[in-house]
Formats: structure tokens, C-alpha cells, sequence
């Protein structure tokens, strides 16, 4: 029993701290940028992220997997922010962990299967972009100096990582390049006195442990018509991306996770969030991979990412209010540089077109409706249609007369369900077969649902209208027992 504790909580407790104190420096300026992404208070955003880390590292089922205030539910949340205020928000996070709580319950995790590759790339290409273009209003009213610190951070993120490996002194890499873009930034701003907005103009942040309480709306339904459809889509577009960031994890430790209990798990953290004044998160792609990097295996490594978050917030409150939001713009910049797949843009013209299709259309969609929920919903549609499609063309009915007993066999191959049901009964010609005995092999077919048992039925009462005696073989199992049930 302590040896499975040891191995799931901490295999190496200095190696889960550093770990998780590294998944820390690099959550603080995402956590304050996606923060101001949503249009609330930097801390709203930290204290969902320490609340969701200490929930998910005891509730969650992928350890060293780091979930937080994430950008694309600040995305999602933001229009319901600035039409209706942070309770309505903080309602519709206590909403949608209820619903992805009654997802973990009734095993829906395993939902992600169904997701296609082309659906997963739409939907981080629309992602990245719209990242991007949150930046933009930030940007537009930039006096010289903000361009100057923009450019400077820039080139700190991408340029310390590939110093240090050009140096052959990879642990000079072990502090995140984000974050001393953010110190660098922060020091020339404040010692030039350099006339740019800092985090302290985007409100308030936090100098206390977080308090519980319930969203202050009135309990009616007007309030659930409001909040309905942005909980339902951040709960969609949580779980979509605490699963895909779960399957990443498991692929860099070559180990399992029971996605239905991160379901669970995520829907608890954010009720609980909620509960004390956080946004809703989901699973952080870039610090879970950072963490699992730096040598994070087990829970303590997520606990800790949580606990040290909001010690450094408390202890350097008066640091982090003066950080220029250009720093922070600089580091979504190359979160969604980072985040797009450029190889997708190659690949455009060598896949198949209705792979092209779904990914474009969910990347159109989703900066249309600005809703990464209904993109990736219609993304899946579209993908089973066309794969409903190809599959309906493979059915093949062969026809072959036999003069000198008077037969005809027709062979059906392949698969007959509610999509090549009418191609089935199409392909079935009664003209010269008046009197003959019919022979219908489906010994190479698969019939998988009440309507193709109906097609065949059709097909059988019409041969016998027209005085033919008719003999159906090959079934199998699953067709009779179809057959049973139509009767």
C-alpha cells in the first residue's frame, strides 16, 4: 500500500518539488495574461489555478498533470464577463463542473476517441489564433516604448533557450524563458520609469488566502437561461482539453490514465474554484509538459505547482503588480506561435480532402462563434458524415445467373447499415428473375443495424412479388439477432 502511494504520489520528493516549482514560474504570467484574456481580475484567475491544483492532484487520475485557469475557457467566459459581470461567471464555472462531474460518473471520457486528428489540429489552430488575436487591442494603443519591451521579450523567450543549447549548459535553461522575460521587462520598466500599463491597472490581485462562498446571482431560472449554454461550452471545452492533455502525459511517461476520473476530477476542482472566487481551468498542455520535463511523475508535483503559486502571489504581490502587460503579451504571442501546428499548413494540399474539410471548418467555425465547443462539435459531426460516406461506398452486390437450374445468386460484401441501406435495395434489379429460385449470400457482409435488417426484408418481399422463391445465407449471429428483434 505505501509503495503505491510512494509511486503515485512522489517516486523522487526533491525532483516533484523542483518540478512542480518550475510548473509554478511558468504558470504566473500565463495564469495573469489568460486572466485579462477573460476580462477579470489577475486574481481570479490565480486563485482558481491554486484551488484547481490542490483539487486535481487529489481527485485528478493523470498524475503530474498540471490543470489551471487555461486560455481557452478565458476565451469562452469572456463574452459572458462583459455582458453580465464575474458572478454570472463564477455561477456558470460551479455549472459546468457539475456537468463534466455527471460525465466522469456516466463514463464519457472515452468520448475523446471519437475525436479525429483533423478535428484535433482545427482545434488548436483555432485556439492559437485566437489567442493571438486577444493581444491585438493591447497592442493597438502601444506608445514606442511598449513596442521596444514587446520586441525585447520576444527575443528573451526564444532567444535564452537556443543560447543555451548553442553553449552545450542546458541548465541554464532550467528556469523558464518566459519568466525572465517577465523580470528583465519588469526591472527596465520600473528603473527607466518607462510610461507603459502594468498588471496593476487590470485590477486587483491577491494578498490573501481565497474565501468561500457561493456566486452572489438571484436563484432563478432567468439566471440558468443565462448561464446555461457558456457553462455547457466551458465544460466542453475543458474536457476536451484536460483529456487530450492527459493523453499527451500518458504517451511522455508511457503510462496509463483513467480519463473518465479526470473528468470527475476536473468538474470537482472547478465547483471548487468557483466556490472561492476562481474561474473555471482545464488541463495546461505547456506546464504539463514542462513538469513532466523537469522530472514530475506524481501527484506532489501538481500539489506543490498549486501551493507554491499562491506563496509566491502573497510574498511578491507588490513585484507582480508592477509587471508591464506587454511582457505578458509577449508571452501569448509565442504561447499561440507555439500552440498553432504549422505543419498542418503542409499538409493542406497531401491529405485527403475531407480530412482538409473538417480541419478548416472547425478552425472557421470556432473563430466565428468564438467557441471552441461548437467548432470541435461540428468538426466530429463532419467527420462522421464523411466517414459514414466512404464506409457506404464499399458495399458491393454482385449478380449471377445460373441458366441451367433456373437460379440467381446475388453476393452482398461489405458494410450495410442506415447510410448504404437504399444503395442495398437499389442494387437488387428483379427484372428477368420473375419465377426463378433467389439465392442471397451475406456471408461477406455485416449488417449493424434495424434499418439494414429492413433494407434486406424489403428486398426479399419484393423478389417474392415477383414469384421467386427466396433462400437468404449467411447471416451470422449479429444479423439474426437483429432480424429477431425487427420481428
Amino acid at each position: 500500500m505505501l509503495a503505491r502511494l510512494r509511486a503515485e504520489w512522489a517516486p523522487s520528493i526533491p525532483r516533484e518539488l523542483l518540478a512542480g516549482a518550475v510548473a509554478t514560474f511558468a504558470l504566473i504570467p500565463e495564469v495573469i495574461a489568460f486572466s485579462f484574456v477573460a476580462g477579470v481580475d489577475p486574481a481570479v484567475g490565480l486563485y482558481a489555478s491554486f484551488v484547481i491544483s490542490i483539487v486535481i492532484a487529489f481527485a485528478g487520475a493523470r498524475p503530474a498533470m498540471v490543470s489551471a485557469a487555461a486560455g481557452s475557457v478565458a476565451l469562452v467566459a469572456a463574452p459572458l464577463v462583459q455582458s453580465h459581470g464575474l458572478a454570472y461567471l463564477l455561477a456558470a464555472g460551479l455549472l459546468a463542473g457539475v456537468v463534466q462531474i455527471i460525465f466522469g460518473w456516466l463514463r464519457m471520457g472515452l468520448l475523446v476517441r471519437f475525436v479525429s486528428s483533423s478535428v484535433r489540429t482545427g482545434f488548436v489552430n483555432a485556439l492559437a489564433i485566437l489567442i493571438f488575436s486577444a493581444q491585438l487591442p493591447h497592442l493597438r494603443n502601444a506608445n514606442g516604448a511598449g513596442w521596444a519591451l514587446l520586441a525585447l521579450g520576444l527575443a528573451l523567450i526564444y532567444g535564452l533557450p537556443w543560447a543555451a543549447r548553442r553553449m552545450g549548459r542546458p541548465a541554464l535553461a532550467a528556469i523558464p524563458s518566459p519568466l525572465i522575460c517577465v523580470l528583465v521587462l519588469t526591472l527596465l520598466a520600473a528603473g527607466l520609469g518607462l510610461p507603459v500599463a502594468t498588471v496593476a491597472d487590470l485590477g486587483h490581485l491577491p494578498d490573501a488566502l481565497p474565501s468561500f462562498g457561493l456566486p452572489e446571482v438571484p436563484l432563478a431560472w432567468e439566471t440558468l437561461r443565462i448561464i446555461a449554454l457558456p457553462a455547457i461550452a466551458i465544460a466542453m471545452v475543458g474536457l476536451l482539453e484536460s483529456v487530450l492533455t492527459a493523453a499527451v502525459v500518458d504517451e511522455m511517461t508511457s503510462t496509463p490514465s483513467d480519463k473518465n476520473r479526470e473528468c470527475t476530477g476536473l468538474g470537482l476542482a472547478n465547483v471548487a474554484a468557483s466556490c472561492f472566487g476562481g474561474i473555471a481551468g482545464c488541463g495546461m498542455i505547456g506546464q504539463a509538459v514542462g513538469n513532466v520535463t523537469y522530472g514530475g511523475r506524481g501527484r506532489l508535483s501538481t500539489l506543490f505547482a498549486g501551493v507554491f503559486l499562491l506563496l509566491l502571489m502573497v510574498l511578491l504581490e507588490p513585484w507582480v503588480a508592477r509587471v508591464p502587460v506587454v511582457a505578458l503579451v509577449a508571452i501569448m504571442v509565442t504561447v499561440s506561435v507555439a500552440t498553432f501546428h504549422w505543419g498542418s499548413l503542409r499538409q493542406l494540399a497531401r491529405h485527403p480532402r475531407t480530412s482538409t474539410t473538417v480541419m478548416l471548418a472547425t478552425v472557421v467555425l470556432t473563430l466565428a462563434t468564438h467557441n471552441l465547443a461548437v467548432g470541435v462539435a461540428v468538426g466530429v459531426l463532419l467527420s462522421g458524415v464523411f466517414f459514414m460516406a466512404k464506409v457506404s461506398q464499399l458495399l458491393q452486390v454482385r449478380c449471377e445467373d445460373d441458366d441451367a437450374a433456373g437460379t440467381r445468386t446475388w453476393t452482398i460484401t461489405g458494410q450495410v447499415f442506415f447510410a448504404s441501406a437504399d444503395a442495398l435495395v437499389d442494387a437488387f434489379d428483379v427484372r428477368g428473375a420473375e419465377g426463378r429460385a433467389v439465392r442471397i449470400d451475406a456471408r461477406g457482409a455485416h449488417f449493424w443495424d434495424i434499418t439494414s435488417i429492413a433494407a434486406l426484408e424489403k428486398v426479399v418481399q419484393r423478389l417474392r412479388s415477383h414469384g421467386c422463391e427466396v433462400e437468404v445465407v449467411g447471416m451470422g449471429e449479429s444479423g439474426k439477432e437483429l432480424m429477431e428483434r425487427a420481428k
